[in-house]
This record gives structure tokens, C-alpha cells and sequence, in this order.
């Protein structure tokens, strides 16, 4: 019989001695900003830590990758308090921030029904998150770094809500987002990670590559009837060019021919593949989510860092 390590949990002490001098500074870090990202399912891009609200500073300001709104994150090594909790209101409220991730030790019942609360009584421009951070180890091995969401928004019953409220979404759009929805649920019902960032009622579906120059999207062009996946390239055409060199390369890599639209008059590049797709015909979602899958792996192996 195979000999098992022992699983033993680490204090956080151990690892930051410092919220601010030593967790904030390496949260920070885009590698393990990427675990954050992947856990809630957001694309986060840092601005500063302790950005000031009044006589305050939040630990770390960040914002949503694609779409420029605004994250406010604190981290309490600790038992939630009052004090933290109306911190993290006073920081919303200073930055206008859509997204309010708040990570903790541990959550006392209190707190966590007051952020559930939150999310039930407050519309799509306001998302409260509440994770607990853990260090874990086998035997004598390096800690590694566990986050596990205690409380986060349910996005199909608030943009339901909005709707019945305001009337401000289309079909179309609820489709959208039951499209990536249930594109979330089959990426994690064959263990990929490609399906980790929230669903919204939008065309597109960000993943990230590990690099701020560029990410995946996914799209569903409901206009042309295309389904896509592409490389988007913020602001960087030499990053465009020197990919465009090694175009046969790439292309025997990802299995077919690309679209290569450099967009001259734009910051953005983009590489994309298509397909054509009907996006009433439900039946055919399944091959739908199983395209873009295999097709994000692969460009992900291909233009990943």
C-alpha cells in the first residue's frame, strides 16, 4: 500500500508576519493576484496599494481588466470585525467601487450574513466577495496558498432581479448570460479551468494568459452568427509583429488557419479563430462550449506565459 503524506493546515503568521508589509506586498504580485482572479472568477489589474479614502487606506485598488471598474480589496489576517466590515463600505463608497473583496482569517456569522445581505439587496453595480485565506502543507513541504469564497454575489438571480425591476435587459443579453452560465458548469464538469471568470450578460468571456499584455476572449457574435476565440493584444504591436513572423508556426500549433487583424488605427491587435453558430438552437450549446474549450486550451498553450 502507498504511504500518504499528512495534510496539515499552517497559521497565516507563519507565512506574513504583516498584512500590510508582507501579505498586501505579495498579494499584489501578479502571479499571486492570478489565484485571487481565478478564485472569483474577475480579471483583476492593480492600481495601488493603500490608495486613501479620506483618513483612510484601502489595502489594495485595483480594477476589472477589461472593462475599467473599479475593486477594492482588504485583507484581514484575522476574525472579521465591525471595524473592518465598515471599512470596506467607507472604501466602496470613496472609490466607487462595482466589486468588494474583503479576505480573512475566518468570518463570524454576523459578517458573512451581513455581506450576503448585501449582495441580496443591492443591484449588478455593487458585488461583495468574502474569502478565506488558508496556508496548507504536506509533511515538511513549502505552505501553499488556499482561497475559498465564503460569500460572493449570485449574478443570475441579480441581473433576473434588474430585469424585473427595470426592464434594462434584453433577451438576448439573459441569453448571453445563461449561455456562459452553462459554459461555466461544463468547463468544471470536465475539470478546466478555462471556465473560472464570472458569467455576465455580455458577447464576450475574458481568460486570462498570465501576462497584463494581453488576454483570451471568448465571444458569441449573435449579429454575424459567429462563435469565436481570440488573442487580444492591449497596446503592444511589436508583441503583434513578432508573433506575426512565426505566423506559420503558430498556426500549425493551433490546428488551422487565424485571423490576423493588426488594426493600425487602434491600440488593440487581435488573432482570432471563428466559426459559424446558431444561437437559438440551444440543443447545439454542448458543441458550442466544447469548441471554445478546446480551442482556449489551445491558444492558451500557444500565447500563455
Amino acid at each position: 500500500m502507498s504511504t500518504f503524506g499528512n495534510l496539515q493546515q499552517v497559521d497565516l503568521r507563519e507565512g506574513w508576519a504583516h498584512e500590510a508589509f508582507d501579505f498586501t506586498e505579495w498579494l499584489v504580485d501578479p502571479e499571486n493576484l492570478q489565484m485571487l482572479s481565478d478564485e472569483i472568477g474577475i480579471e483583476i489589474a492593480p492600481i495601488k496599494p493603500e490608495a486613501k479614502t479620506g483618513r483612510y487606506s484601502v489595502d489594495i485598488l485595483a480594477e476589472e481588466e477589461n472593462t475599467g471598474r473599479k475593486l477594492v480589496i482588504e485583507n484581514q489576517l484575522e476574525q472579521t470585525d465591525h471595524d473592518h466590515l465598515g471599512k470596506l463600505v467607507t472604501y466602496a463608497s470613496g472609490h466607487d467601487a462595482e466589486y468588494v473583496v474583503w479576505i480573512v482569517k475566518d468570518a463570524n456569522d454576523e459578517h458573512r450574513q451581513a455581506l450576503e445581505w448585501l449582495n441580496d439587496h443591492t443591484g449588478n453595480e455593487l458585488n461583495f466577495f468574502l474569502l478565506r485565506l488558508e496556508l496548507w502543507q504536506i509533511d515538511n513541504s513549502k505552505p501553499a496558498v488556499k482561497f475559498n469564497t465564503i460569500v460572493e454575489p449570485n449574478e443570475w438571480t441579480k441581473t433576473l432581479r434588474e430585469q424585473t425591476k427595470s426592464d434594462n435587459l434584453s433577451e438576448t443579453k439573459l441569453m448571453q448570460l445563461d449561455f456562459w452560465q452553462q459554459f461555466k458548469s461544463y468547463c468544471k464538469e470536465h475539470n478546466s479551468r478555462i471556465g473560472s471568470r464570472k458569467a455576465q450578460a455580455r458577447h464576450w468571456y475574458s481568460i486570462s494568459i498570465g501576462s497584463s499584455e494581453g488576454h483570451l476572449t471568448l465571444t458569441v457574435n449573435t449579429r454575424d452568427q459567429e462563435l469565436g476565440c481570440e488573442l487580444y493584444i492591449h497596446d503592444n504591436k511589436t508583441w503583434f509583429d513578432e508573433l506575426h513572423e512565426r505566423k506559420e508556426e503558430i498556426e500549425d500549433k493551433i490546428g488551422s488557419k487565424l485571423v490576423w487583424q493588426r488594426l493600425n488605427s487602434n491600440k488593440a491587435s487581435r488573432i482570432k479563430q471563428a466559426k459559424g453558430f446558431d444561437f437559438e438552437k440551444q440543443e447545439q450549446w454542448p458543441e458550442y462550449f466544447k469548441w471554445l474549450k478546446e480551442k482556449a486550451d489551445k491558444f492558451k498553450q500557444v500565447f500563455g506565459t
